[in-house]
């Protein structure tokens, strides 16, 4: 059973998210000299980023972080949709850490091929590993039940081999772009996965994932149970309702 937290709104749930971050980057970086976060796009984790980017409050040793990312719009990292964009806005640019230490998916690239080599980059820094081995992977939840851009219904979750995958995204949630994304089995390779849920309007699909039935067609953010990592659940009250 997956660990359930809640805060009283978004910007305690930012908090909290941002402090357990520091805490945890702290803890790997003295015990096997760096940490791994995969960043997650939405509105939710762009608070966290921001406050993230405050060394003064949340002190972590940047330059021994290596940062990846679940996904990606199939657009140019300027671009508005680009969550490397939102990413690099809120936190990369305003924290020491070397261009080497930043993974981005390349989604001016046609999808197949940035699938490809993003996991060729990915199977470069994890070798001789069944799936990656982040520290942590944040991830955002869809009133879909989407997660990264695994949406329901689509052919990339059933995917067992494939670390990266590309989606072909035609109807909402918008925008209506290909995606690049973590397969499933890369995403529960993870030590730690934490879910941030904020807003009223994901308190439906919240109590369908955490206490519903099997839904069919799968939802995905369902399908997200680590093999032997940790995963918790930072929500706030809006969201949460009734849990």
């Amino acid at each position: 059973m997956p660990a359930i937290e809640i805060a009283q709104d978004a910007e305690t749930l930012a908090r909290l998210a941002a402090a357990k971050i520091a805490e945890m980057a702290q803890r790997f970086i003295q015990t096997q000299g760096q940490f791994s976060i995969v960043l997650t796009g939405g509105s939710t984790p762009r608070r966290l980023y921001q406050l993230l980017s405050r060394q003064d409050l949340y002190p972590i040793d940047w330059q021994r972080v290596q940062i990846f990312f679940s996904d990606e719009r199939c657009v140019p990292p300027e671009y508005a949709d680009s969550n490397f964009k939102m990413a690099s806005e809120a936190l990369l640019a305003k924290i020491s850490i070397p261009n080497a230490n930043i993974h981005r998916m390349a989604g001016e690239e046609a999808p197949l091929s940035g699938a490809v080599a993003y996991e060729k980059r990915l199977r470069q820094i994890f070798p001789n590993s069944a799936y990656p081995a982040f520290d942590l992977i944040l991830l955002g939840l869809g009133e879909d039940g989407h997660t990264a851009s695994l949406f329901p219904d689509i052919p990339a979750l059933a995917e067992t081999k494939r670390w990266v995958t590309w989606v072909e995204h035609t109807s909402p949630p918008l925008p209506l772009v290909d995606r690049l994304t973590l397969t499933l089995p890369a995403i529960n390779a993870g030590a730690n996965i934490f879910f941030l849920v904020a807003g009223s309007g994901k308190q439906s699909i919240l109590s369908k994932i955490l206490f519903g039935r099997n839904a069919q067609p799968p939802l995905p953010a369902k399908l997200i149970n680590p093999v032997s990592g940790k995963l918790v659940w930072l929500v706030d009250r809006a969201a949460a309702g009734q849990v």
